[in-house]
């Protein structure tokens, strides 16, 4: 069985993603790994290079700044890596810039793949999604963060990268089959000093809207507010291990005050409490159909 891993990266240093992090997290199950490197404002390129595994393998890419909308430019970057990992490899590892796999998931990881190389039924394997919000002692937890992502597909030419890479699809926007793996994804995009979460959000929300649509709905200040949120929890599981170093550099402190939290419809708090209370999540959108084991 051959894996590759593949992963695309902008302004890493600028923004302070913990891509080597991401990296190296999987790399122990990879037999190569492709790294997307796009245009950047610091030495991005460097940075990966630091890496310094011959599993890496680096392609340089320039973004499409045409590919604005819906934040399309997100997945043709991801398709591009994804085309350029060997032509042998039976799956695809995925992992974004800001998300971390522990390794003690990555032996369940590895005997799935080995279990569903060559079942036809299956297309890709699918991860529980912790999302860390604020600091690394909390994580959001309300419905409407996504809860499960698809980030190992088998290395097939009709699977592509979905909208702004959130997913991928088959054919002409076919959801892919896959089996939900014991194991997940710590997702840290919300972790950052409030002045590089805001810089990430004006530059983030231009892959999305024009500039008009920026100035009358990101507001204009120098850090960003992170008591704009409905609900957290607090996080009492183990991090994993190539995030120690980046956990002891944490210089900011985040709580949460329920009394400011972001006031949600009736609707929505009610559907909300539903969630909380019974698991149950209604209305929840799936990019997956998960097949019986």
């Amino acid at each position: 069985m051959k894996v590759s891993g593949f992963s695309i990266i902008k302004n890493a240093i600028k923004f302070d993603y913990p891509i080597i992090e991401a990296i190296t997290s999987i790399l122990p199950i990879c037999d190569e790994f492709v790294v997307a490197v796009g245009n950047s404002d610091d030495d991005t390129l460097g940075y990966i290079k630091s890496i310094n595994s011959p599993k890496i393998k680096i392609i340089e890419t320039v973004w499409d700044e045409s590919l604005r909308e819906g934040g399309r430019v997100l997945a043709d970057e991801t398709n591009k890596a994804f085309r350029a990992i060997s032509k042998d490899s039976d799956w695809a590892f995925y992992i974004q810039g800001d998300e971390v796999i522990h390794e003690k998931d990555l032996p369940n990881i590895k005997a799935a793949m080995l279990k569903y190389k060559d079942d036809k039924r299956i297309e890709g394997l699918l991860f529980d999604h912790l999302n860390f919000y604020g600091s690394y002692d909390y994580i959001a937890d309300s419905r409407h963060w996504q809860k499960k992502e698809i980030r190992v597909i088998k290395n097939l030419e009709n699977i592509y990268s979905y909208k702004d890479a959130v997913s991928f699809r088959k054919d002409d926007n076919i959801k892919l089959d896959v089996v939900l793996v014991d194991a997940c994804i710590f997702h840290y995009g919300w972790v950052k000093t409030p002045k590089a979460m805001q810089q990430k959000q004006l530059e983030f929300q231009k892959l999305w809207h024009d500039d008009n649509w920026i100035k009358e709905n990101v507001p204009q200040v120098d850090e960003f507010d992170f008591s704009k949120v409905d609900s957290v929890n607090l996080f009492k599981g183990t991090h994993p291990k190539v995030m120690e170093e980046r956990l002891k550099r944490l210089n900011w402190k985040f709580s949460f005050d329920p009394t400011k939290a972001k006031k949600e419809s009736f609707r929505r708090r009610i559907l909300d409490k539903i969630y909380k209370t019974t698991g149950l999540h209604i209305g929840e959108f799936k990019n997956y159909n998960i097949v019986s084991k």
